[in-house]
């Protein structure tokens, strides 16, 4: 049976939002390597960098909004702090944690974000994984891990860090799906309300962060037009990768950018390999392999849950519609047309 034309054009809509994330998110990790490595421009102020980029996204918003290509619904000013603070603490907590502990913990750390969403959605939306899905996650997970995971070392510290990261950036994920269907908002309308106040905060706050993590004043870094060249695609790519993450989380849930995010990982690892004589295992490569089967299991799990609730779900509501128009039409044909052109009825 063919699928309807809205379906089809969905369809194309998901595929492109993910490509859009794919694509700058793994070209924004080509450039800020660039940028930050030390056989690079050596530009050590991470947090700061990412205020760059929330102001660069923040004036696109503004720019967009002023123009009339996008338009504005409220959310309360509340709940846009609220998310920036978690947002913000875990930007800050994860370059804690990536100072702190080994890279091999660190992965661990973000690996752990996917079981740890799927539980914050059991609990805040009663949300439900069939086994299907279970077994798929845990074979990403799997996958992941044999790939990137390597030397494993904990502190104190260190686990507080990355628990607190794992907690907010999982949080913030879940909060970027949430107040869309809460307050009806567009993905790009919703960025565009949080962006200013995240780029503010960062910028305020980011530079004795990173003077904490590198003990580095980024007024003592000596500009370079190749430096500048780097932040400026930088911010461009965020823009793109923002974008394109508010719009994945709103058209799915936190569960499926994290699973499908992991395809980040293994274009990382590859382009590594090809632009900077990364060294490729072939532990790399099987772990790469098994994550690759695991979202594609995880694609088809999801796409089978779909199918299930939909059996379940009863025909009432649609018949419960066409009653409803039903007496609405009636309704209206015993109105008299002079009284609703008047703006008044009759006793």
């Amino acid at each position: 049976m063919e699928k309807p034309e809205s379906e089809k054009k969905s369809a194309v809509s998901d595929v492109g939002a993910w490509a859009m994330n794919v694509i700058s998110s793994v070209g924004i990790i080509m450039a800020n390597k660039q940028l930050m490595s030390s056989s690079g421009f050596g530009f050590g102020f991470a947090t700061t960098l990412t205020g760059f980029h929330f102001a660069v996204t923040a004036l696109v918003g503004m720019v967009s909004n002023a123009s009339g290509l996008s338009a504005s619904k409220h959310v309360p000013l509340w709940e846009l702090l609220w998310f920036s603070i978690v947002a913000n603490i875990s930007i800050a907590a994860m370059n804690f944690s990536l100072m702190l502990n080994s890279v091999g913990f660190y992965q661990i750390s973000k690996l752990s974000m996917i079981p740890v969403v799927c539980v914050l959605e059991w609990i805040l939306h009663s949300k439900h994984y069939c086994k299907e899905v279970k077994a798929s996650v845990m074979v990403v997970v799997i996958g992941v891990g044999i790939c990137t995971v390597t030397d494993v070392k904990v502190n104190a510290k260190g686990f507080i860090c990355a628990c607190t990261a794992v907690f907010s950036t999982s949080l913030q994920q879940i909060s970027i799906g949430s107040l869309q269907k809460k307050y009806s908002v567009g993905s790009f309308e919703l960025l565009s309300k949080t962006a200013p106040i995240q780029a503010i905060s960062l910028l305020i706050f980011g530079p004795f962060v990173d003077y904490f993590l590198s003990g580095k004043f980024i007024s003592t870094y000596k500009m370079t037009y190749g430096a500048i060249f780097c932040i400026l695609l930088s911010c461009a790519l965020a823009v793109f990768c923002n974008i394109s993450q508010y719009l994945c989380i709103g058209r799915f849930s936190a569960t499926s950018f994290q699973v499908l995010g992991h395809m980040k990982t293994v274009c990382v690892l590859t382009l590594g390999w090809l632009l900077f004589d990364s060294e490729m295992t072939f532990k790399n490569i099987a772990g790469m392999a098994i994550a690759i089967v695991g979202m594609v299991i995880y694609s088809w799990a999801v796409d089978l849950e779909k199918q299930r609730n939909a059996k379940l779900t009863p025909h009432g509501k649609n018949s419960m519609t066409e009653d409803e128009i039903k007496l609405l039409k009636e309704g209206v044909e015993h109105i008299d047309l002079k009284d609703v052109e008047l703006g008044d009825t009759k006793p």
